[in-house]
């Protein structure tokens, strides 16, 4: 019989990838610094005493006056996070925590929609404050990194436009022209989570300053006063009905907006480069509180099965909820391992290196949690599409970041891509 030698080199590569995959995990260290266990435990005890029993109380106040004034709740929990040194747990420079080790704990913060804010760990902010550690000039992180850090302004990412497929960052069409010693701005942007806050006091503007370079080098950063003469906030955008105060989305037109030349970040033709050094942290923080959010929909939907009777039997001896119940128990547990595989690559050999596992959380985290969201949802009736649970809230959330965080598509066609490559 004839030896097919195509197809065995095949099943030779797949027992090699096997093995590699083995070895792979094999060598993944879930051991971490004694510090972590404790911040876990301080971290979940805070939510329970602080956090938990006022989530009514902070859609009040939201509802209760200007809906885009900071929440006094949130200052005096900030206040407390601070003296608790529960505070700028995202930042190893300050933490001394790595990816891995932070995971979790954005995790907990993930079990109410606007906890992390508390702990001075809220998107926007994060990514903006790696951007500026990593990449501003010390003038520039006396001016604004060292406010961020203590919680006293807040910042948007000025990214995405109305006009173009903006997952392709290539395609932004807002220019930066060098005019003496400024640069002019002029663009229009969406999408920019936090610019509805009126503590909002920078934008990280990213447009063209040479049409005519790569393709990967027309892009460049610039820092943004938001009171700057011609940044208007032209109108705040809603999600699924909700306008989500008092950080919100905005839309934002720049015309002529001027800044010295001192306010770019890393040079002309780095902001593409920037741009894929703030997708990696970010979306670990993303995904694990994703997963927090999941988490505490399966302990809601479990609660609810457990206390409600349909034709005679608890809703939790029904049979498709017991299903539902055990799904969502893998389909969390699968999720929370392939970030931490992600956090701890990251970690140990750099974002670039875990690119294709950052793209594959990005793709498989928002779709479980929205699975298990719904699921929970279900299992309440009318009462989990109401304001009554964090159910809803949950929900959009997920199903947000499935577009914020980029399409899963662009995030399947680039892992397709490394594995065709490997």
């Amino acid at each position: 019989m004839a030896v097919n030698t195509e197809q065995l080199s095949t099943h030779q590569d797949a027992a090699e990838r096997i093995l590699c995959g083995v070895c792979y995990f094999e060598r993944m260290d879930f051991h971490s610094s004694p510090r972590r266990p404790d911040l876990q435990n301080r971290l979940q005890q805070f939510l329970e005493a602080e956090v938990y029993p006022n989530e009514s109380r902070f859609c009040d106040e939201v509802n209760a006056g200007d809906r885009w004034a900071p929440s006094e709740l949130i200052e005096e929990l900030k206040e407390k996070a601070k003296a608790e040194g529960l505070w700028n747990l995202f930042l190893p420079s300050i933490s001394g925590l790595s990816n891995f080790e932070y995971a979790p704990l954005a995790e907990i913060m993930g079990r109410v929609v606007w906890a992390s804010e508390v702990f001075n760990c809220s998107a926007p902010d994060t990514g903006n404050m790696e951007v500026l550690h990593l990449y501003g000039t010390d003038e520039q992180k006396a001016e604004w990194l060292v406010p961020l850090l203590e919680g006293q302004i807040r910042s948007c990412f000025a990214m995405t436009e109305p006009e173009v497929a903006s997952s392709d960052a290539t395609n932004i069409r807002a220019s930066i022209k060098a005019d003496c010693d400024d640069y002019v701005l002029n663009g229009r942007k969406w999408w920019s989570t936090g610019a509805g806050d009126k503590r909002c006091k920078l934008a990280i503007f990213m447009g063209k300053t040479d049409e005519n370079a790569a393709k990967h080098l027309q892009q460049s950063m610039v820092l943004v006063p938001m009171d700057a003469p011609g940044v208007k906030v032209e109108r705040m955008l809603k999600v699924f009905g909700f306008d989500e105060a008092p950080n919100g989305h905005a839309e934002i037109s720049f015309t002529d907006v001027r800044v010295p030349k001192s306010n770019i970040l890393l040079g002309e033709g780095r902001g593409f480069e920037i741009a894929q050094g703030r997708l990696g942290p970010g979306r670990v923080h993303h995904c694990m509180r994703l997963i927090g959010a999941a988490e505490r929909s399966l302990e809601l939907m479990i609660e609810r099965a457990k206390s409600r009777e349909a034709f005679g039997r608890a809703i939790s001896n029904q049979g498709v909820v017991r299903q539902w119940i055990a799904a969502a128990r893998c389909e969390i547990d699968q999720a929370r391992l392939l970030v931490l595989n992600c956090a701890w690559k990251m970690d140990t050999a750099g974002n670039k290196a875990a690119r294709k596992e950052i793209a594959m959380i990005k793709a498989v985290v928002p779709q479980m949690a929205l699975k298990v969201i719904d699921r929970a949802i279900q299992v309440h009736g009318g009462a989990g599409v109401s304001q009554d649970t964090a159910l809803a809230n949950f929900w959009i959330y997920a199903r947000s970041l499935r577009i914020a965080d980029g399409p899963d598509e662009v995030h399947l066609e680039s892992v397709a891509k490394m594995e065709i490559a490997s």
